[in-house]
């Protein structure tokens, strides 16, 4: 592994990156480009994946601009002013997530618009674009490596929710693809020079403790920059809710899912950045697990779990 900082934390960060890269913190502005997917559209089903709210994992994004990215960018801004340090104005220092529904289940002249404005602002570093394998036609690979190409001092990120390699899981939550597309979008990526972050669930209903670790095992010879530990969320109105509500699956508590998440990072090549290890869903929609909701505190006690561990931080350790 490539000698790194790893900025205090116990395993390396999407923080730790960006210090890294630009020496200083960058922050993400989720964006709604108000796509569908073709697991909501008919094309392969119409209620989504079972865990999926009506906002298509797109929540915490602004509704307020319409399809105007550079109003939405600037919303906000606005919303996490108060985290930003004056100088930050001054260099770009946005990720522009491109988080709900299916971020390049559109035609081709439109995402070129899209992405050309959002890599066009100045306070924007690069943007992450969250789709799904199965959304990664040719052409669609075409305009990101020209774009790569057109913002060379800029970063683009493909976002792909894998959640499981487990067939059986897989068609349980409606995923609708099989791995092999997952690892051909991967190789896809990998030939324009395109980062993959993938995201997998922690908790999935029916899937083990060793289950998740063989996802992550797989991953790891995957050619990805980065990965989302996703914890779990049973949210209102979402076929995961009724079968949670008819007693068909439990979540985990706190300290267990913790301990599946540094069993994760201790197998994880420490190559891979660590974009997120724990999730907080909307709380005007989030059943269970309530826990989750105090995202500091987790993070926190996960911190303390890890510094406990000394056989871990004899695998991991900062170089500051």
């Amino acid at each position: 592994m490539t000698e790194r900082n790893w900025h205090g934390k116990p395993y390396y960060s999407l923080d730790a990156w960006c210090k890294n890269h630009f020496q200083y913190k960058c922050y993400k502005v989720a964006l709604n480009a108000h796509m569908t997917c073709p697991n909501r559209d008919g094309s392969l089903g119409t209620r989504g994946c079972i865990f999926c709210s009506a906002g298509g994992s797109g929540d915490f994004a602004t509704e307020t601009c319409g399809t105007d990215i550079r109003k939405q960018l600037a919303e906000g801004i606005k919303l996490i002013a108060d985290k930003l340090p004056e100088e930050s104005f001054d260099r770009p220092c946005i990720i522009a997530y491109f988080q709900a529904y299916t971020n390049t289940y559109a035609p081709v002249s439109y995402l070129r618009a899209l992405y050309t404005e959002a890599l066009s602002c100045p306070e924007v570093a690069g943007i992450s674009i969250a789709t799904r394998p199965d959304c990664l036609p040719e052409e669609v690979i075409i305009l990101l490596s020209e774009l790569q190409a057109a913002f060379p001092d800029k970063f683009i990120w493909i976002e792909l929710g894998l959640q499981t390699i487990h067939e059986r899981t897989a068609e349980y939550i409606r995923r609708g693809y099989p791995l092999s597309c997952f690892e051909k979008a991967i190789r896809d990526l990998h030939s324009v020079k395109i980062p993959a972050i993938v995201h997998i669930i922690l908790g999935l209903p029916g899937e083990t403790a060793d289950d998740i670790y063989e996802t992550v095992r797989y991953l790891n010879g995957q050619n990805i920059f980065g990965i989302k530990l996703q914890l779990l969320h049973v949210l209102r109105d979402t076929d995961l809710a009724a079968d949670y509500l008819a007693g068909k699956f439990g979540v985990p508590d706190k300290d267990t899912y913790l301990d599946t998440v540094i069993h994760c990072l201790e197998l994880l090549s420490p190559d891979i950045t660590v974009h997120r290890v724990t999730g907080d869903g909307p709380k005007e929609l989030l059943i269970a697990p309530t826990w989750s909701q105090y995202k500091k505190s987790v993070l926190n006690t996960l911190h303390h779990k890890i510094a406990a561990q000394h056989t871990y931080q004899g695998r991991y350790h900062t170089n500051d």
